[in-house]
């Protein structure tokens, strides 16, 4: 009799009966037509802080496009009013990529970094060699009260051919992470702060295959940054990364090209400087979207890490977070989040960990409708 209620309540809402959720940002309100793309972190002082890109006029991944935040002090049971952290006049500012620096003697209360890009013309435009994107951050010393005036460090991590850098590479898009960056927090790293990022070389080819993903990091708390080796796997898109034990770094990745409905795992074992190895998970099926990867603790001297994407291989759908605690060799653990059969029901998503057996998610809804909050006990 349990399981048939179990089911029942699947079918009609989308969620086991154990998920409550909370809608943070609902597209058409609070001066937005639309909210996409979100990130989510624990601020130092314990808040949860979720971004997402808030599109004043439409759905379009271009436009006027801010990037807002909102709290919740009680462990999202409740979220504060909106608060937009970072603009681009009339045109886009998206992709928020924050992370919380611990590590900085400057700041012994901890600082938050956000990254995120600027742009000039429509992706389509871009890879032709038509706008240019950029990449900034601002910080945070007060839990995202007030941030800092944006830096630009387009010159550090971005190789394009136009003016003003004039480098001999020729990147057109580049994105950060859609989701966290992160900070290792043990290690030879320690403190080094690796954003996942990808972008398209030379003119638009077949199936994104001018896109790789690569990464930058600081060692320096933002006064330097400095370029990853690219994944050498054609069409790497919407990346994002996690520490692992021994120096290592896992970057997560969407493949773009479609051929294989699977997700690229790339690993390095010097702090996300180059790449070891990169590889298809089969045990990862992906609807080419973005996904989330977070480390969540240890298990016999090894990472647990947790994985959370639209795990569906014709459409958007079936949102499911994942536990590997062998460091993503075998995911033992498998959470349906969200699932109805309907395409466009769970996009992209991001996770914190709320603390021993708890993993707070935030997930586009109802193609975009809504950006949800939700708990999942594993």
């Amino acid at each position: 009799m349990k399981n048939i209620i179990y089911i029942a309540i699947l079918i009609c809402t989308g969620f086991p009966p154990a998920m409550a959720q909370t809608a943070v940002f609902e597209s058409g309100k609070e001066g937005y037509a639309s909210f996409r793309i979100p990130a989510f972190i624990k601020a130092p002082n314990g808040d949860l802080l979720a971004f997402c890109e808030g599109r004043a006029d439409n759905s379009s991944d271009f436009g006027d496009i801010d990037i807002v935040m909102k709290r919740s002090r009680d462990k999202g049971k409740t979220w504060s009013t909106l608060q937009v952290v970072a603009d681009n006049g009339k045109l886009q500012a998206g992709n928020p990529a924050p992370v919380a620096d611990f590590t900085d003697p400057a700041y012994p209360r901890g600082r938050i970094f956000l990254f995120y890009n600027t742009g000039n013309n429509h992706e389509s435009e871009v890879r032709k060699g038509k706008g240019l994107r950029e990449v900034w951050y601002r910080t945070s010393a007060d839990n995202g009260q007030t941030w800092s005036d944006p830096v630009n460090i387009t010159a550090q991590v971005h190789r394009p051919k136009t003016a003003p850098y004039h480098f001999a590479e020729d990147w057109r898009c580049n994105f950060n992470t859609p989701g966290h960056a992160m900070q290792f927090q043990s290690g030879q790293y320690k403190g080094r702060i690796f954003v996942a990022a990808n972008h398209s070389a030379g003119d638009p080819q077949p199936k994104f295959m001018e896109y790789r993903a690569h990464g930058y990091y600081t060692d320096d708390h933002g006064k330097t940054f400095h370029l990853s080796g690219d994944v050498p796997f054609p069409g790497g898109n919407e990346a994002m990364a996690t520490e692992l034990s021994g120096n290592k770094l896992m970057m997560n990745i969407r493949n773009q090209q479609g051929n294989i409905k699977t997700r690229i795992v790339a690993i390095s074992s010097d702090g996300g400087a180059h790449w070891d190895t990169a590889y298809y998970d089969h045990q990862l099926p992906d609807a080419i979207c973005q996904g989330s990867i977070l480390t969540i603790g240890a298990h016999k001297g090894r990472a647990v890490v947790a994985f959370s994407n639209a795990a569906d291989t014709t459409r958007r759908d079936n949102l499911t977070l994942r536990i590997s605690k062998d460091e993503g060799k075998t995911w033992t653990q498998s959470h349906v989040i969200d699932q109805t059969g309907v395409a466009g029901n769970a996009a992209y998503s991001d996770m914190v960990l709320l603390g021993k057996g708890r993993i707070g998610v935030l997930y586009e809804k109802e193609k975009y409708a809504r950006i949800i909050f939700t708990v999942v006990r594993y």
